[in-house]
């Protein structure tokens, strides 16, 4: 790699980094929250589904933005803002402080991730651009997982509140290699934000998870609960009407008629549903039901995190070679047998003979699927579509993430007990292999789809 390749490189894993780590991190910290500021599990659901929500729902928007202001600017600014929102979360004197404040860190990290990827495939071709890719997905899911074991030994040692301002460091780092680029921004001439879509899709999803989340407490025949999904329905089907008329569409629809990103979507909806799922279960049962400390259970799927960075850029490299599809189907697989292995928790636990042997297999499987399953999209379409495409491709994984997240209650029943426990590392498993029959059925090696737009401009 060039210097300028390696500087881009650097900022698109540490700009996704602490996104993709507070997406974790929050989640150890609920217990501890809980303890200090109290809140039941709908509110452990809401500090995790705030961010979710508007991440995932804007982050459509940013491919937009990016297109539009730059990603540059675009990523500086989504740095700048993220800071400031996990700094007013450190400081909040309430569950409902802490849910306001990571609605607006989501804000912040919707910004981060499409830019960082479209810096990537504009700055890589060919087989770099596969292992740069490979770099990227196999940090960013690192972040992810370890995003529990830095949160724990935080959490354990000093505050819940420090663990939040763990992004400080890659955050300033960052935002000095962004000064250093010799390059200028690129944006898009006559680009356009669609706005009327961005607040569809926000209420849409808000409306719909709002009352998954409730359910529970209010039950299905309440008015808080039936108006604000039937809404939120509404508002996803007004929002896919407009994305057919809108002259700009924030998720092209068009996008979806290329094989390999419409079946590498679906195939991340499962596969991030089931991340997100097991996450939640795993994180919050070993500390409130089977007694571990923070760091503890942050670090029982750490064997994962050390798969993926050993191993992500050999995936993305084989994938280049072979093609996606055979690691996109074993992959699920091999994960989805580890959380079966992991039905052999009882009480008392022991992690070393009823855990351990789930999570290095759990780990192995994550590592096969998350470099070719962004290769597979991405590389489904022409590079000047890159942006949006990676939006789309982020939108769809944290709005799977939110949805399963919101059927936590009714996955393990109101109550995150052993067999509550059990139910959810099943209903993971089951979404896993889903992911790996769809992959099976409709990834192939193609090349990338020819776009009939205009090359961007390079406009400062």
């Amino acid at each position: 790699m060039t210097r300028e390749q390696r500087l881009v490189l650097t900022i698109a894993v540490l700009g996704s980094f602490v996104s993709f780590l507070d997406g974790t991190l929050a989640t150890v910290a609920l217990p501890a929250i809980k303890a200090e500021l109290g809140g039941g599990l709908s509110a452990q659901q809401w500090i995790v589904d705030a961010y979710l929500i508007t991440l995932g729902a804007l982050m459509l928007l940013a491919g937009s933005l990016s297109d539009l202001y730059g990603r540059l600017r675009v990523l500086t600014v989504g740095l700048i803002g993220f800071g400031a929102a996990s700094a007013a979360i450190a400081a909040a004197s309430s569950t409902e402080m802490i849910i306001a404040f990571r609605a607006v860190q989501g804000v912040g990290g919707a910004l981060l991730v499409p830019s960082s990827l479209a810096l990537i495939m504009s700055n890589f071709s060919g087989p770099a651009q596969a292992r740069a890719i490979g770099s990227w997905t196999g940090w960013t899911s690192v972040a992810s997982l370890a995003g529990p074991v830095i949160g724990g030994g935080f959490i354990d040692l000093v505050s819940w509140r420090v663990a939040f301002l763990v992004n400080v460091l890659p955050i300033a780092v960052s935002l000095v290699l962004l000064s250093r680029l010799q390059q200028r921004d690129v944006r898009r001439d006559g680009a356009s934000i669609d706005y009327p879509g961005a607040v569809l899709a926000v209420v849409g999803l808000g409306g719909t998870v709002f009352a998954l989340i409730e359910q529970g407490n209010l039950g299905w025949s309440h008015p808080l609960i039936w108006a604000p999904f039937a809404g939120g329905i509404l508002a996803l089907a007004g929002f896919l009407r407009r994305q057919q008329t809108a002259r700009e569409p924030i998720m092209p629809l068009s996008l979806f008629r290329i094989g390999n990103f419409a079946w590498g979507n679906l195939a991340t909806t499962f596969i991030y549903a089931a991340l997100s799922l097991s996450g939640f279960v795993v994180v919050v049962y070993l500390q409130q039901g089977a007694g571990f400390g923070a760091t503890q259970a942050g670090l029982a799927l750490i064997p994962a995190t050390v798969a993926m960075i050993l191993l992500s850029p050999v995936a993305g490299r084989l994938a280049g070679r072979y093609g996606p599809r055979p690691f996109m189907t074993a992959g699920p697989l091999l994960a989805g047998t580890g959380f079966l292995l992991m039905l052999r928790v009882r009480d008392p636990i022991d992690y070393w003979t009823q855990m351990f042997p789930g999570a290095v297999v759990f780990g192995l499987g994550l590592t096969l699927t998350v470099a070719p399953l962004t290769s597979a999209v991405l590389g489904a379409v022409d590079p000047s579509r890159s942006g949006i495409a990676s939006a789309v491709n982020n939108a769809v994984s944290r709005v799977a993430g939110l949805v399963a997240v919101a059927l936590v209650g009714l996955v393990v029943q109101e109550q995150l007990d052993l067999a509550g426990f059990h139910r959810g590392l099943v209903a993971t498993a089951v979404l896993m292999l889903i992911g790996a029959i769809v992959s099976w059925l409709g990834i192939r090696t193609s090349r990338p789809e020819q776009s009939t737009e205009q090359p961007a401009g390079g406009v400062r």
